[in-house]
């Protein structure tokens, strides 16, 4: 079975799953916060080609024009109440698996990125960036779940530190995915997700994955 296979299979079961927990956060955040469910932000995918990535609303509506635009930063002060803990158990992101199911996204691949950030990546990072299907998570994920922390050092800007620091980082890794693609590695960062998302402390991707690239000086 080829990943597309198992994308279409795995996230519709785990859009089956999820329907009750989904229907019941659609609920709370249609009556909290601003009543907004569903976020949908445009970001590079396929072929360079532009489609809608879906979350559920965890911001103020006009977020992305105010404090840090489109970076989040760690105890945001634009994230709504509900919004944290949805972030923070990622469940913010199980929206995408309709994504993922239209074939917009894999459910493993580079994380797709809003236009101005696609930007920031190197010309020979985005040529190999829009050859393959964006994913839902990814090694990029993985090594970055921490980001926001990351961005709310003091003294640091958050648009600089990403230009400069971040994304040529986040680009070696996501070719290092695109180069060795596979159903072994899929299967495996489907393991280090969801091992990232139940215990976020201790992720074991560098063990499981020893010739990552490695990562920049703080």
């Amino acid at each position: 079975m080829g990943t597309r296979a198992l994308d279409v299979l795995l996230s519709g079961i785990a859009l089956l799953c999820f329907l009750p927990f989904l229907l019941v956060i659609a609920a709370l955040l249609r009556f909290s916060g601003e009543g907004e469910v569903l976020y949908r932000q445009e970001r590079v995918g396929l072929h360079g080609k532009l489609f809608g990535l879906l979350k559920f609303a965890t911001m103020l509506k006009d977020s992305p024009n105010l404090g840090s635009g489109l970076i989040t930063l760690q105890n945001d002060p634009r994230v709504l109440p509900i919004g944290r803990f949805l972030r923070r158990t990622k469940l913010n992101e199980v929206p995408q698996l309709w994504n993922v199911l239209r074939g917009d996204m894999s459910l493993i691949g580079p994380r797709p990125q809003a236009p101005a950030h696609f930007d920031v990546f190197p010309a020979h990072v985005r040529a190999e960036l829009i050859e393959v299907r964006p994913g839902l998570s990814g090694i990029g994920s993985i090594v970055f779940r921490d980001e926001e922390t990351l961005f709310s050092k003091p003294g640091r800007d958050p648009e600089r530190y990403y230009a400069d620091v971040i994304a040529p980082y986040k680009g070696e890794l996501e070719l290092w995915f695109i180069r060795r693609r596979g159903l072994w590695l899929y299967l495996v960062l489907i393991a280090l997700t969801l091992w990232a998302i139940v215990w976020p402390g201790g992720v074991p991707y560098r063990a499981l994955l020893p010739d990552l690239p490695a990562p920049p000086p703080d």
